[in-house]
C-alpha cells in the first residue's frame, strides 16, 4: 500500500467516524395541539325539591336555582351547573352545538331536562379558547327539569351531548 493510499482510505475512515459521531440533529419546535379537549368535571345537580303539581326546576350556568308551579326547593346547596373543561390552543374559536332537549327517567316516569345557556352563550355560540396550551377554558351549562303532574319521587338519571367544533 503506497502512502497516498493509506492518506486517502485513512481520511475515509475518518469522515465515516466523524459522521456517525455526530449526534445533533436540527428540527422544529413541536406543533401545538390542534384538536379541541372537551372533559366533563361535574355533572349538573338541582339540589333537593318535592313537587305538589306541574313545573319546573332551574339551575342557571351560575348555580342560581329557582322555580315555578308546584315545584318547592328544601335545598340548594348542592345545586350546581354542569362543567366542562376545554383545552385548544393559541387562542382559537370553539363553536358549541347541542340538543336543546333531553330525557330523564327514574325507570318509571320520564322527565324532560331542557339545556339551558351556558357562561358563553346559547346553543350555536361561538367562543375563543384562552390563548395559552396550559390553560384550561371553564364552560359551565345550566338546565331547568320540566316536571310533569303524578312524577314519582326519587333519583333520576340520564345523560346530554354537547359538540365543540373547533372553527
Amino acid at each position: 500500500m503506497t502512502v497516498s493510499h493509506f492518506n486517502k482510505t485513512f481520511l475515509k475512515l475518518l469522515f465515516i467516524a466523524l459522521f456517525f459521531c455526530l449526534n445533533t440533529t436540527y428540527s422544529q419546535p413541536s406543533l401545538p395541539q390542534r384538536t379541541v379537549s372537551a372533559t366533563p368535571t361535574q355533572p349538573i345537580d338541582f339540589g333537593t325539591f318535592y313537587v305538589t303539581s306541574a313545573g319546573t326546576i332551574t339551575v342557571n350556568w351560575q348555580g342560581i336555582v329557582s322555580t315555578t308551579g308546584g315545584v318547592v326547593i328544601v335545598s340548594s346547596v348542592n345545586a350546581r351547573p354542569a362543567i366542562f373543561d376545554i383545552t385548544l390552543c393559541q387562542g382559537r374559536n370553539v363553536t358549541l352545538t347541542y340538543s336543546p332537549t333531553t330525557t330523564i327517567t327514574n325507570g318509571a316516569t320520564s322527565i324532560t331536562l331542557i339545556l339551558g345557556d351556558t357562561e358563553k352563550g346559547p346553543n350555536g355560540t361561538t367562543f375563543t379558547v384562552d390563548t395559552n396550551c396550559t390553560f384550561i377554558t371553564t364552560l359551565r351549562v345550566g338546565g331547568t327539569l320540566d316536571i310533569p303532574d303524578g312524577a314519582v319521587s326519587g333519583g333520576y338519571t340520564g345523560s346530554f351531548s354537547m359538540n365543540f367544533t373547533q372553527s
